[in-house]
């Protein structure tokens, strides 16, 4: 692992102003929220970022917040069960934030174009709805076989990809859970993978539930225990939903800013 085992501050120096960040986990669940957050109190916070997630949350509304976020890539972005994305609500409806309509489709062939290294993935998806005229920069073509007009999903490139695991082991193979979302697709995609990991240990033990990202699929990994909370990492802990309605609170008596220097503070 020389070479690939870095600290949260050293990981976070990879993202740069106008980069494609791509956060992965899956709503609530195994969220890179420490790595966002040491990005956020590192001395020069990455600007104009495009953020790309399968789903974005709580760790993606701080970055929104921040004012880090120009282009918003998602299929959805909200906090589950305990209400909308304030931030992301906020800046989006008052045109602060652009956001790019998609849907699984769109985002899942872009990714297998770029995994295919063509510039285009084509799929009957989005005929017959008005997604065409919202996305002017994804085309149509004809299948030179049938005939039939079909979506050329263009190919997506991401700059960086940031994903939470539940350890590593010294090989630097990483374990997953089964909330996957895109996670898989953002390691074969992604110019830079970086893991954050509860743990590391000598050797991965394979269960039923675990994914395993082999150790050719991670640039680097940084060791952040409790690294996703307030979203959960099962089995090791749940959703914190006291410190998610704390937040939503915040946002909603126009505290964002406070909030923010006592998240990263350590406070809340």
């Amino acid at each position: 692992m020389a070479g690939i085992v870095c600290d949260l501050s050293a990981a976070c120096q990879h993202v740069t102003d106008g980069a494609t960040l791509a956060l992965g986990g899956m709503t609530l669940y195994r969220r890179p929220v420490a790595f966002v957050a040491a990005l956020l109190a590192s001395p020069h916070p990455p600007r104009d970022l495009t953020l790309l997630n399968f789903t974005a949350g709580f760790e993606s509304d701080l970055l929104v917040g921040a004012g880090c976020v120009a282009t918003v890539r998602s299929v959805y972005f909200g906090l589950e069960s305990f209400g909308l994305a304030p931030m992301f609500t906020r800046l989006a409806t008052s045109g602060a934030v652009r956001v790019m309509d998609e849907t699984e489709a769109s985002l899942v062939y872009g990714l297998r174009a770029q995994m295919a290294g063509v510039g285009f993935m084509p799929s009957t998806a989005w005929q017959g709805t008005d997604l065409l005229r919202l996305r002017p920069d994804v085309q149509t073509v004809t299948d030179p076989y049938t005939g039939e007009t079909l979506t050329a999903f263009p190919a997506i490139s991401i700059d960086v990809a940031v994903l939470h695991g539940l350890e590593a082991d010294e090989e630097g193979n990483v374990k997953l859970n089964q909330n996957l979302g895109i996670d898989l697709e953002l390691v074969y995609t992604a110019q830079t993978v970086i893991c954050t990991v509860e743990r590391i240990v000598p050797r991965l033990q394979k269960s039923a539930d675990a994914v395993i990202v082999p150790a050719p699929g991670v640039d680097f990994i940084a060791l952040a225990p409790r690294g996703a909370s307030p979203s959960s990492c099962h089995p090791l802990y749940a959703v914190d939903g006291e410190a998610i309605m704390r937040y939503v609170d915040a946002c909603q008596a126009g505290r964002f800013d406070d909030y923010l220097r006592e998240f990263l503070a350590g406070d809340v």
